[in-house]
């Protein structure tokens, strides 16, 4: 094992410097809204990655420098925003949400075997997979403990709601991995689960500390769901279609651990036996050995599984759209009403 480099730099204080240039452009109509405040949550987040255990110090700093796109705290802003909170508890749980998301991409790693996490060296592969599940569930239990500090029961009891739901996903899909019997239904599901709660929560959080009413936190709840769902199916069409050195990660994982994501349901209902054939082969063998990923490309375009996945992105982007009318025009919605354009037209 290799321990994480000890010469990291520190982070940038400047978030434009943490995200890619390409995102940093989708996300110019809001960044002026939420710079300021992303920044501090950057801070925020950082300085839960400092520790006096220097194992944990010297992987924070390896997990700081691992970029990522921060949609999860930009969301919570911009809600933040919409709903006229006024406090500091969002930067509190722009904080918390990220830490929950690297956690959550730490566990995912290890249970794929991964080796590449954003264009680096996956923690698992640095540094095995023990350090990296207590690393993941140090960060789990650091984010509820700073959660505590709002002294909030209701987004606690949510949290932890998420925080399930996620765990039941991840069961979910390990049952029926390598399934070609998996339907649009159960795929959608895990979707749900794994993705989209935590968006959800992300969105309703700022409307629980503003002590708006019902009506609003589901409203706000609804967007970050349909939004959740929009992004993953983008993530799995990506993971398909992509290029390694953009997505930061090999393509085609997904099938190769033998996940059966919407494009390839899609796929396995609407294309012919012999396209059925080939995911047969690729689950089997673990690799694009005996079919090349270019195949199952022009399978996914052939048989109108790639414009059905694309579909269903952009039908969940355009009713997340549809969620937020209820609240007053500002900015801060606008902003959120230009989001779901991006998640569709991503390359990352």
């Amino acid at each position: 094992m290799t321990a994480p480099p000890d010469n990291a730099q520190q982070t940038p204080r400047r978030i434009e410097e943490l995200i890619p240039a390409s995102l940093a452009a989708a996300y110019a109509e809001s960044f002026p809204l939420i710079s300021e405040r992303l920044a501090l949550v950057e801070e925020e987040f950082s300085s839960w990655l400092a520790s006096d255990v220097e194992i944990i110090s010297r992987i924070g700093s390896y997990l700081s420098q691992g970029g990522g796109k921060r949609l999860r705290p930009a969301l919570l802003l911009l809600a933040g925003g919409m709903v006229g909170y006024k406090g500091d508890h969002d930067v509190l749980f722009g904080a918390v949400f990220e830490a929950i998301h690297t956690a959550t991409l730490i566990h995912d790693d290890i249970i794929d075997e991964a080796d590449v996490r954003r264009g680096k060296t996956s923690l698992n592969r640095l540094l095995g997979n023990g350090i990296s599940v207590l690393m993941g569930d140090h960060l789990y239990l650091k984010a509820m403990k700073m959660a505590l500090r709002a002294r909030n029961l209701g987004i606690l009891d949510l949290l932890a709601d998420v925080t399930i739901g996620m765990v039941e996903g991840e069961l979910i899909q390990k049952q029926v991995n390598g399934r070609l019997d998996t339907t649009e239904e159960q795929s959608l599901d895990i979707v749900r689960r794994k993705t989209a709660l935590l968006f959800s929560a992300c969105c309703q959080v700022p409307a629980i500390l503003a002590g708006r009413p019902e009506e609003e936190r589901s409203a706000a709840a609804a967007y970050g769901l349909d939004l959740g769902m929009a992004f993953q199916v983008v993530d799995d069409l990506l993971d398909l279609t992509a290029e390694e050195k953009v997505l930061g990660k090999p393509v085609g994982g997904d099938l190769r651990n033998g996940k059966l994501t919407l494009p390839l349901v899609n796929l396995l209902r609407l294309g012919r036996a012999e396209h059925r054939d080939m995911v047969s082969r690729i689950l089997n063998d673990g690799s694009f050995g005996a079919v090349r990923r270019d195949e199952i490309l022009a399978a996914l375009a052939e048989s109108g599984a790639l414009q059905m996945t694309r579909e269903t992105a952009r039908s969940y982007a355009e009713r997340a759209r549809s969620r937020i009318g209820i609240f007053p025009p500002n900015a801060y919605r606008r902003a959120l009403l230009d989001v779901p354009g991006f998640v569709v037209s991503r390359d990352r």
